[in-house]
């Protein structure tokens, strides 16, 4: 990421920020990363919600063979939705899963050295590229959203992002936020295979779910649902000239497509607690051949 005069970053900032560049920019970089993703991440993710998983909707994907970088959109309740959505398409070995990364806020993963630790532990530096919220950084954003679109070009690459820009803190986890006009324009200029997403299940707490994950009828009581939904069609946005409105018509489409995917998901949970679905059902991720 090539920062503007104005950008005012902090030395460390500057490093951190190079530092992740040449993790994500890089073919080392890529390969090192993904090798820790399969090596140490996959096998962490698959002991932590394994047996109370549950997949939806992902039939469609195992055969896909894109064109162009995919691009999974989802609601966002947790720092770990994506790690659920992650294990739900590991074993199918897909194509356009051998370079991942996830645009982030930049605040604590790019501005603390725990951040950076985290970023590396959890996800080998994937959360990138960075968003800023400062506005005289607002150049580096559009830096951001380019160096996206140029990735999405990739038919090897997935880039997962969350259209309401920040986490649902109510109650309610069929609550959605607004969802950002950002999603909108990265659709539209990068032209990906849009997947759109619902997962319900996953919190926080992370030692927790550790612990969750081994209760007795964890699976039955307290499930990890995810839907997959059919490519987002987005086709009535193209060939509009640039714009702010039209960025945030396409996202707003996303998100019903989105939504829809949730009352999918509370028909699939009551039909897990009910017993309607079998525990040799092969949505259960434990089910599936971890490769």
């Amino acid at each position: 990421m090539s920062q503007s005069p104005n950008s005012e970053l902090s030395s460390l900032e500057s490093k951190i920020v190079a530092l992740l560049d040449a993790t994500n920019q890089t073919e080392l970089g890529k390969r090192l990363q993904m090798s820790w993703l399969h090596m140490i991440v996959r096998p962490t993710v698959h002991y932590f919600i394994h047996r109370r998983a549950y997949v939806v909707g992902d039939e469609w994907i195992t055969n896909y063979q894109p064109e162009r970088g995919t691009l999974m959109a989802s609601n966002h309740r947790s720092f770990f939705d994506q790690w659920a959505l992650m294990l739900s398409l590991w074993p199918a070995r897909l194509r356009f899963f051998e370079r991942i990364c996830f645009p982030t806020r930049a605040n604590f993963f790019y501005e603390t050295p725990v951040g950076v630790f985290i970023n590396y532990l959890f996800g080998g530096g994937s959360l990138y590229p960075p968003i800023f919220r400062q506005a005289e950084r607002a150049e580096l954003n559009k830096i951001a959203v380019d160096q996206v679109n140029e990735m999405l070009a990739d038919p090897r690459v997935l880039v997962g992002v969350h259209p309401e820009g920040t986490r649902g803190k109510g109650p309610d986890p069929y609550e959605m936020l607004r969802p950002q006009p950002g999603i909108g324009q990265m659709i539209l200029h990068g032209r990906p295979v849009v997947i759109p997403a619902f997962v319900n299940g996953v919190t926080n707490d992370f030692l927790g779910t550790l612990k969750t994950n081994y209760l007795p009828g964890v699976a039955r009581q307290n499930p990890i649902v995810v839907v997959f939904g059919k490519p987002f069609d987005y086709s009535e946005f193209e060939g509009h000239k640039p714009r702010a409105a039209i960025y945030l018509k396409c996202a707003r489409k996303l998100m019903a497509d989105i939504k829809a995917l949730s009352e999918i998901e509370k028909d699939v949970r009551a039909r897990i607690v009910s017993g309607e679905i079998s525990d040799s059902d092969p949505g259960w991720v434990r089910n599936r051949r971890f490769r």
